[in-house]
Parts: structure tokens; sequence; C-alpha cells
């Protein structure tokens, strides 16, 4: 009989899980956790969190869903506090695990810490899986859409026409089949027991995971407005419509990099955000809502024209915060995008959504063979970038007091709802690396502890593009920012809405040899 322990990683759903499935499906009993890593908390990558407050919030709050729905068939969800190899390993030494399921990570430290686990444990069985990528390795080997040795890694251009020309298509998406858990004596393992003598792993409370990451001084944020508890999500909602529909793409995670258009007056007006503005909410059972809000809208037919619009609810997607946790999958997207395409028609806006899960996927391979030249700072290039690190300049940056407006509006709602748009994001970006000099990995790393929807293979690849080190093969991104204000925010809207005029203060309080810079008035 097979005792596993279910680790969730970037896969916090039920529906269009297979190794869910198949854990359950193999196992008399199973045990689930989810392991928060203490490292996360702590200002150890280029300074900044590698999870921010706002992020945080997101993932409690899938966590809980996630939760309620486990609960709703008998089981539990152990969100344990501590290093994920030593959770693990503890776990698999004295509870009596013969298997372990995790799914197959894109991250290189993940790679790391699950590889240390299997090493330490051969006589365990390790059940994987791919859950966060729309093709797997087999399917793209057959299309020649993977890298080999000889020829390295090719262009995104490269890699979507290779997969296009060879026709692939993703594995169906499979609702979950609750008959699993009723069917079997699947039970939920007592593992409190093995942490009781280990003070260095702790099993959190709800209250006690909200409290792990807070705003401060150091890291200003502002938290999302509070929401009431989830309520025990609709299960028939879950299995059988996901069954036959799915969801769409990772606009803002994904490079955009095809032609500019200005936005016109409709546009402009629906992109503007109230003083309200739309907050996320983590969990699979609010992604799914969002799809069915999202198609039910319309905004698939007119996405590729709405697409650069600097706010607005379904100007984009809004999918990334979903599709970067695991709360919906790139599969139940593809397949409700083709359900809509049937209903609705195909046009360039419908294929510009599957353009951008393309996008994407590429990033997410790439990432992989890359390992740790995706963080390097010369990245693929043959010389490093002609920047560096200016504290003043960075923390101006990162504030949203910075002389260009564009660039203050963008962050500012960046740090107040932890998401911006793809055309933002490139926006700051480029200010980052070609008006503030900045080594490009400083502004990567502030990414990632600001977004809700932080993908280790996006984010980072997107900045290697902006940089000029990644593999594209016209260089790097330098944006135009006044031409960029002119199209996309005209009237000053966006940036009045966020606050981006700044305080007026020089970019430098202190010349090149440390002198006091000396304004105008101040002479």
């Amino acid at each position: 009989m097979r005792k596993t322990l279910y680790c969730f990683t970037h896969d916090l759903r039920l529906a269009d899980n297979q190794l869910l499935q198949n854990a359950v499906d193999r196992s008399h009993e199973i045990a689930f956790i989810y392991v928060v890593d203490p490292v996360w908390f702590k200002p150890t990558n280029y300074q900044q969190l590698p999870m921010g407050a706002i992020r945080w919030q997101f993932t409690c709050q899938a966590l809980r869903d996630l939760e309620v729905q486990l609960q709703s068939y008998g089981h539990v969800l152990n969100v344990v506090l501590g290093s994920p190899v030593n959770a693990l390993t503890s776990l698999l030494k004295h509870a009596g695990f013969d298997t372990l399921a995790m799914a197959n990570p894109i991250g290189l430290f993940e790679r790391q810490q699950r590889n240390a686990v299997s090493k330490a444990h051969s006589q365990v069985a390790f059940l994987t899986d791919w859950s966060q990528t729309l093709y797997t390795p087999a399917q793209l080997r057959s299309a020649q859409a993977l890298p080999d040795k000889q020829q390295g890694w090719k262009s995104f251009s490269y890699f979507r026409k290779k997969v296009e020309k060879a026709g692939v298509l993703p594995f169906a998406a499979q609702a979950f089949n609750a008959q699993s858990f009723n069917a079997r004596p699947v039970k939920s393992v007592d593992i409190e027991n093995v942490f009781a003598d280990n003070q260095s792993l702790s099993l959190l409370t709800q209250a006690q995971r909200v409290s792990l990451c807070q705003p401060d001084a150091a890291h200003p944020q502002d938290p999302i407005p509070g929401q009431p508890d989830i309520d025990q999500p609709d299960k028939s909602q879950l299995s059988d419509s996901q069954s036959s529909n799915s969801q769409s793409s990772n606009s803002q995670s994904s490079n955009s990099h095809a032609s500019e258009r200005p936005l016109n007056n409709r546009q402009l007006r629906n992109s503007q955000l109230s003083q309200h503005p739309f907050q996320y909410r983590g969990g699979e059972t609010a992604g799914w809502q969002h799809m069915l809000d999202y198609f039910a809208s319309g905004a698939a037919s007119t996405y590729k024209n709405t697409r650069n619009a600097l706010d607005g609810c379904f100007n984009s997607t809004g999918f990334s915060p979903y599709l970067g946790i695991g709360n919906i999958s790139p599969r139940q997207i593809y397949y409700h995008l083709k359900q809509y395409e049937q209903d609705h028609g195909v046009n360039e806006s419908t294929y510009w959504i599957y353009f951008e899960l393309l996008w994407r996927e590429y990033f997410q391979w790439l990432a992989l063979m890359l390992e740790q030249r995706l963080f390097r700072f010369r990245g693929l290039a043959r010389s490093a970038p002609l920047t560096s690190f200016f504290p003043e300049r960075f923390a101006k940056w990162c504030q949203g007091n910075t002389p260009y407006a564009i660039v203050n509006a963008c962050m500012q709602q960046l740090n107040s709802t932890g998401f911006m748009s793809n055309r933002g994001r490139q926006l700051v970006a480029s200010c980052l690396v070609n008006e503030l000099g900045i080594d490009w990995r400083y502004g990567a790393a502030y990414f990632q502890q600001q977004l809700i929807d932080y993908d280790v293979a996006s984010n980072w690849g997107n900045w290697q593009y902006i940089a000029g080190v990644g593999v594209d093969p016209r260089g790097g991104r330098h944006f135009n920012l006044q031409k960029q204000t002119q199209m996309f925010d005209p009237d000053g809207v966006f940036i009045e809405t966020w606050q981006g005029r700044g305080d007026g203060a020089s970019l430098d309080s202190v010349d090149m040899v440390d002198w006091p810079i000396m304004l105008e008035g101040e002479r």
C-alpha cells in the first residue's frame, strides 16, 4: 500500500493537476503539505525580499482556498514553516512515507532543493509532472522546438514557428475526479509529531501565515484591502465546467514586441481605474471566476487593441497572477480560448492570446536551459552591460519618484496593488537600465518582491531582454518615455490617478565626488 506525501509548490489547484490526480489514485494514505521557506522574507535578493507582502497575501488567499477544498474531502493542508529540504527530509525519514509527489520546478533554486531531497532518499518513489507548462518536453522535442547541445537556444520566433508548424496540441485539461477521495480509504497523515522535537520546523495556523510578512519602513507596500473569508467553493463549477473550458494568457509577464499603436479615446477612458482599483484575489476559485468573467465580457475579441493600456480590468487578460501561483494551468487557458473562438469567431486578438501563451512557454524552457545564466549580469552576452548601481537612484525608482511621470505612476501602481501592465513593465525597466544606468538585476529583484504574478522564468527572462543580455537578436530595448506617454496617456489620466508627478527633486543629491548638488534656488 502506498503512503504518499504530496508537496504543493506552484500548482495550488485541484483541477487539471495530473500529478495530484495520479497521487490520489495510487495512494492508500496521503498527506498534503506546503512549505514556507523563511528565506522568502529576508532581504537576500539584491537587498530585496524574495517574497513581498502583497504577493504573500495573495499566496495566503490561494492556500486558504486550497485548504477549504481539501477539507471538503476530509483532508488537511499542512502549511509548514522551515527549510523545504529539512521539512521533506524529516517527513520522509520519520513518518513512513514511501512516495513523494512534487511538480517539476522551473526555478534553479527549487530544482536544487528537489534534487537534494531525491538524493538523500533514493529508496523513496518520486512522482512528478510538468504542471506549469503548456506542452511536455516530448511534445516540444517532436516539434524540434527544444534546444540541442550544438545549436543552443534559438529566438522566440524560431520557437513559435516550430510549434505552430508542427501543429502540436496541448494535452486536454482534466477536471479533478472527486470520486478518488470518496472511493478509496485515503487518509490524511498526522505529521505533527514529526515536528514536535524539531525547533527549525513548525506548522502554521492561518493567522500565523498572514503575519509572516508585513509591510515595513524598509520595504513600503500598501496592503490589499481586507476581504471576507473564502466560502466553501462550488465543486461542481471547479470540476464539471473545467472539463470542457479553460483559461487565457499571461500577457503581463510575456514580452510583446509587435507594432505599437496609440489607444483611441474610448480605449483610454475604459483603461483608467477608479479611486478604488480592482484587486486580484488568490485561489483557484477566484482564478476560475475571473476567467469566466473575462470571456463573458467579450474582451478576448479586442485583446490585441487594448493590451497596451496601462490600466483596466479586462484590457489585458489578467490571468498571469493565477498562472504564476498555479491556480490555473496554461492548458485550461488554451482550451477555454478555443471554445471562445468556436462560439465567437477567430480573429487577430484571439490568436494574440495564444501568442502570449507561447511567450510564457518559451521563457519556461529557456529558464530550464539557462540555469544560473538566467541571473548572470551579462546573461548570454559576450560582455557585461555598461551599468552600475546607484543606491539613491534605485530607491527613487522603487518609490516612484524619478523625473519621469509615467514611470512614477507605474511604480506607484505596482507598490499599491502588486500589479503593473506589460507596457508599464517595459517602460520602467527601460528607464532603470537606460536612463538611470542601473544594473538590471536590481530591477528584476524588486519586481520579484512586488509582483503578485511573479514567475521566475518570465520575470528574469524579460529583464534580460530589456537589458540587451538575452537571446533576442535585436539587442536591448530603449523606450522613448515622452513618446510612450503621448501614446498611452495623452491626457495624463493614468499619471494623475497614480500620482506620478513626483516631488520635483533632483535624481541625484550628490555628484560623482560626493559633493552636494545645489539646485538653482539654493545657490
